[in-house]
């Protein structure tokens, strides 16, 4: 059990900004341990933001409270997957079906246009998503999007090779992920859905799961395997279709 909690909070101080990790000594076997604990570190999140949800629901306009909520989860994960959705953004637009020049272009620090369009759009797709979800369902939603936008990390890690041979800082997590943390991860995600949403949540696994076969196949076919930026784009991705699903299923 202690080892458990170690390891939690590694992924959480992997994944947010909090000092909760800092006595750990995170070794890269530990830290691709911790991925199995990813999506409880989403569910944590949400739990964050259902708390600040209702403490601010009674002083704070709905529409104001809500981007709030974005914005807080964003300030709290020090924006670290919006930064991998531009890169990728960015590559795909300017590597024109070449691989390395993909990954050199995703690299690269600075930001084209292309990757400043499609935060925009992003981010009102999460916020107006969240904005237009009934009052019952917000709390569900606000669990849920951060759980399924840190489980697809693991299982794109779990099943896709990592592309750069120089290495990097999620190689650590691709190259020893394996099936022990995507079953733990799923397992996570499925108690999550049916908790929040009864009967209705296994079809809304469902949903995601095959978007993150659709993921997968994806980026096996365009990149050849993912990288960091690419496990960071791929959350944001489903942080957002968790959201148009529980719009459209629940």
């Amino acid at each position: 059990m202690n080892e458990a909690w170690r390891d939690f909070r590694a992924a959480a101080g992997f994944l947010t900004i909090l000092p909760v990790a800092r006595d750990l000594e995170l070794t890269g076997e530990r830290l691709a341990r911790s991925m199995g604990f990813f999506p409880a570190v989403g569910l944590a999140l949400g739990l964050g933001l259902v708390v600040l949800d209702w403490l601010l629901g009674a002083l704070v306009p709905r529409p104001v409270l809500d981007c709030l909520l974005v914005l807080v989860l964003i300030v709290v994960t020090g924006a670290l997957h919006l930064d991998g959705i531009a890169d990728l953004l960015d590559g795909l637009a300017g590597g024109r079906g070449d691989r390395e020049r993909t990954l050199k272009i995703m690299k690269d620090s600075q930001v084209g246009a292309v990757a400043v369009v499609g935060l925009v759009m992003l981010l009102l797709l999460k916020y107006l998503s969240l904005y237009h979800i009934p009052p019952e369902q917000k709390k569900a939603a606000l669990m849920l999007m951060p759980c399924a936008g840190r489980w697809i990390q693991v299982v794109l890690a779990a099943f896709c090779r990592y592309l750069r041979p120089e290495g990097g800082t999620a190689a650590i997590f691709v190259d020893q992920a394996g099936e022990r943390e995507s079953l733990l991860a799923t397992g996570t995600l499925l108690l999550a859905c049916v908790v929040l949403f009864g009967m209705k949540g296994i079809f809304l696994l469902f949903l995601l799961g095959l978007a993150a076969m659709l993921l997968i196949r994806y980026f096996e076919i365009r990149l050849g395997g993912v990288t960091g930026d690419v496990l960071g784009a791929a959350s944001e991705m489903v942080e957002v279709l968790s959201l148009l699903l529980v719009l459209a299923v629940v």
